[in-house]
């Protein structure tokens, strides 16, 4: 039977489904509010011929009342079902969340392209097998779970929808009914800002739930169906995590919280691996395997409990006692079992006894600073680690010096409490590696790193805490437009330098560098951010094989299109061979990872999706991919131009007074949502360099206008249509894959732009041209896609992610419609010259702030 298209699947499995579910939702009597349910679907049809009208939010919300109550209600009454209106939506949003995950694998093809049974019967139709198994036998794909601040659903929150999704699975309307009804009465909001243990605890239930089992079934699909009976002596797969060990603007990460994180992962891949013995011990009766299996359920039961350094199990030992069952079982019992004891082998290659890779991440400002102090209070306590005129030493000099840096400092000495505290990230790094492996902690990433300088300081300071030779990799994260231009040459000297190459000789001549899509876009805009990362990664893919180093990129993706978001996979696979491939390593962040990782077949998949991107760039390479002279002088250009409009638009003088006053930029800090500050510096003044990508891209898409993800584009293809040069601009987008991701992605962020909400702004005396100025690229850069496309609208070609949007959008459009409302009564109140009540302040700004969750969730990828 011929498969239905996947907009057909869509709209039978999850639209149809969420309007049955929801008119239940809807009717469910909560406490209360039982006439909230029935009122809210009016005011949803008044918001939306409200802008089909050019009406803005105050009016709407007006119109509402008016139309709806025969007395004008009290203040507090339309606060109250305001207030009302926004839980309901927030609920809505999960429902939708939940059937998209309960239809997951109806709706989109687990076998189809981008996953591994596509990709082996691809590579035995072209007859590249034998090229498929040695390229999986060094290629990996690491995701990094981050604990950036877009995901709010708590932990009872997060169970809701698990059951939800498979009570929708199996089609019990009962028991959705009754999870349904615990989510009306189940609070969202959190009171109180998580630590960042919290955060961590909430990222290890995906892993200890989702990944534990997915990772495990690819890799034994890789096993079983690609190299059979041959041993597969390649991860493919390991998992990266943040969470208690990113320190880089978060002062509430300590040492002792990076300890109690990489404690907590070890005890949970060890109950993890309980579960399975206790589960295999049901069957593995035979004489002597069963106590062999029985003393290793007693041992790691035992060690779940110990607590950090008194463990009385390796995984060596675990590993060993493994090996000898099965290889008892082949030998002695027909292989009664073996397969559920090699699937348990292959979770110990995956995961060890660290389950996710810890890893420690701090800003090169700072690790200076702290130096600074080292060699200051070293010299007064008479260490000779530092000559002492260091800090009277040129930048090269000081290269040198840091070189020879070795030594055992005990952090506790120093009076500098910044200084204690990155030493003592050092050494927990060490005891994290004896507890957990190696893999528990290995890498020490520096954030805004802009020169050799940077990396020397962090390198010196791991060699003086009693590590000569350090057992982890230095990561120098290159962040802005300048520092990625030059990360070549930064890379060349560190190459050059004796200290850090024999490191590196020690490392397996191998050079993890990260990137940051969100700080890079932030800084240069959409086209110069993503083509400053591939002209970035195609320098330092150069200089490392020039120096016979295995360069390994570490991308730092967020949710959207304007973070690196977006359709990875067609951005991985269309990289070609001028960029070093070995490893795809991103971080996954925010609700992203719910997104795409929350169940077993969206996690399967989406990782499949990213091993399959590298297969392809590699095994079923297109020599097509590699750009023209003319090509590349088309994207340079089209960067050039775009990196002008952004620079323009970034420096105009009502930039930041209208990212402060007239979006939700200030809110994001009283969410709760995170552990971080929402802005690097102390200053109550807003700066330009203080903003995190992750509020600055999120105000954007709360206003519905989502300039990081498209401006400057619109301007860079007309001045080519201007110029009578469209002809090179088509050439590009029909020779490069990469360039055609950079404009799907860009289509997705206009996609989810809506200008009718902030339409009044037009007549803001102060702020009216600025508004008029984005709405332009807007519509220009909307245009100029669909002139180079062809297509009639945007997102042709993936209708179903186009209509899963559209129906988010639609379900929040009364949430926004609320928060521009409440922001136009603070604009108001604040303008007034006489007192202001600050009691009607408050519940304008908890409005503007509560509203704010629905739409960073409906969104998925928002910020």
């Amino acid at each position: 039977m011929l498969r239905k298209p996947k907009i057909d699947r869509f709209n039978e499995s999850v639209l149809s489904r969420y309007q049955i579910y929801n008119s239940i939702f809807i009717t469910l009597p909560f406490d209360e509010i039982s006439n909230t349910g029935a009122l809210l679907p009016l005011f949803s049809e008044i918001c939306e011929k409200g802008y089909a009208d050019n009406k803005n939010p105050s009016d709407i919300v007006g119109d509402f009342f008016e139309k709806y109550y025969n007395e004008k209600p009290a203040d507090s009454d339309k606060f109250d079902l305001l207030f009302r209106f926004i839980q309901y939506i927030e609920r809505q949003v999960v429902l939708f969340d939940a059937i998209e995950d309960a239809t997951f694998p109806i709706v989109n093809n687990m076998n189809g392209r981008g996953t591994l049974r596509n990709v082996k019967e691809e590579a035995e139709a072209k007859n590249k097998m034998p090229e498929l198994k040695a390229y999986l036998e060094h290629f990996k794909v690491r995701p990094v779970l981050t604990a950036h601040p877009t995901q709010f659903y708590p932990g009872s929150v997060l169970g809701i929808i698990t059951d939800l999704s498979k009570a929708i699975r199996e089609n019990d309307l009962n028991l959705i009914k009754k999870l349904l009804a615990q989510l009306g009465k189940t609070p969202f909001f959190k009171k109180e800002k998580p630590t960042p243990f919290d955060e961590a605890v909430s990222l290890i239930w995906y892993l200890q739930n989702v990944f534990y089992e997915s990772a495990s079934q690819i890799f034994d699909y890789i096993q079983d169906n690609i190299f059979g009976d041959t041993e597969l002596n390649n991860q493919v797969l390991n998992l990266g995590f943040w969470p208690g060990g990113d320190r880089d603007g978060n002062p509430f990460v300590t040492t002792d919280i990076t300890l109690k994180v990489a404690d907590r992962l070890r005890s949970t891949v060890l109950k993890n691996y309980y579960r399975d013995v206790r589960k295999l011990r049901r069957r593995i009766t035979f004489n002597y395997v069963d106590k062999l299996i029985a003393n290793l359920e007693s041992k790691l039961y035992e060690n779940i409990f110990l607590e950090s350094g008194r463990t009385t199990i390796t995984l060596e030992e675990t590993m060993g006692t493994l090996l000898e069952i099965r290889e008892i079982l082949v030998t002695k019992h027909q292989s009664l079992f073996v397969e559920e004891i090699s699937d348990l082998i292959n979770k110990m290659k995956l995961f060890g006894f660290h389950f996710a890779s810890l890893d420690i991440r701090q800003d090169s400002r700072v690790h200076h600073n702290v130096l600074s102090n080292i060699v200051k209070e070293s010299l007064e306590m008479g260490l000779d680690i530092f000559p002492k005129d260091y800090e009277k030493l040129d930048e090269e000099q000081q290269i040198k010096a840091l070189s020879k840096v070795v030594g055992k400092v005990n952090p506790s000495l120093f009076k500098h409490e910044m200084s204690r505290s990155t030493l003592e990230s050092i050494y927990a790094m060490k005891t994290i590696q004896k507890n957990n492996g190696e893999m528990g902690c290995n890498r020490y990433i520096i954030s805004n790193n802009g020169s050799v300088l940077n990396v020397m300081e962090a390198f010196a300071m791991i060699r003086m805490c009693d590590w000569e030779k350090p057992t982890t990799d230095v990561v120098p994260l290159f962040e802005t437009v300048d520092d990625l231009e030059d990360a070549h040459n930064v890379m060349r000297t560190l190459y050059t330098n004796k200290s850090y190459a024999a490191h590196l000789k020690r490392r397996g001549n191998k050079q993890t560098i990260m990137l940051g899509f969100s700080d890079g876009t932030k800084d240069g805009g959409y086209l110069m951010a993503n083509w400053s990362i591939y002209k970035a990664k195609e320098a330092l893919t150069a200089i490392s094989r020039e120096y016979g180093i295995t360069v390994v990129f570490f991308d730092g993706r967020g949710g959207p299109p304007a973070r690196g978001g977006g359709k990875t996979h067609q951005f991985y696979a269309s990289l070609g061979p001028s960029i070093e491939n070995e490893e795809v390593q991103l971080t996954i962040q925010g609700q992203t990872i719910s997104s795409n990782f929350g169940t077993p077949e969206s996690c399967q998949y989406n990782i499949e999706q990213l091993i399959s991107s590298g297969i392809a760039n590699n095994v079923f390479t297109n020599e097509k991919d590699i750009l023209s002279e003319e090509d590349r002088d088309t994207m340079n250009r089209l960067a050039g131009i775009s990196y002008g409009a952004y620079v323009d638009f970034k420096n105009h003088p009502k930039f930041l007074p209208y990212l402060e006053r007239m979006s939700t930029l200030k809110y994001y800090a009283k969410t709760n949502i995170g552990s971080r500050p929402s802005k690097r510096g102390k200053s109550d003044e807003l700066v330009f360099s203080d903003l995190r990508a992750i509020p600055f891209v999120g105000s954007w898409s709360q206003l519905k206008q989502n300039v990081p993800g498209f401006y400057g584009v619109g301007t860079a293809i007309q001045e080519f249509v201007d110029n009578n040069e469209f002809e090179k601009v088509k050439s590009l987008y029909q020779n490069s894959a990469f360039f055609r991701t950079l404009l799907e992605n860009s289509m997705m962020s206009l996609t989810k732009s809506f200008f009718k909400l902030t339409a009044y702004m037009q007549d803001d005396k102060e702020f009216g041209e600025f508004w008029t100025i984005i709405h332009d690229e807007f519509e220009r850069s909307k245009a100029m896609l669909l002139k180079l496309t062809g297509y009639s609208e945007l997102m042709e070609d993936t209708r179903s992610m186009r209509a899963s949007i559209q129906v988010r959008e639609k379900i929040v459009l009364p949430l926004l419609t609320i928060q521009q409302f409440a922001l136009r009564q603070i604009q108001e109140l604040n303008a007034k010259d006489s007192d202001v009540d600050p009691e009607l302040l408050e519940i304008y700004e908890r409005m503007v702030t509560r509203s704010l969750f629905g739409n960073i969730n409906a969104s998925r990828n928002s910020a």
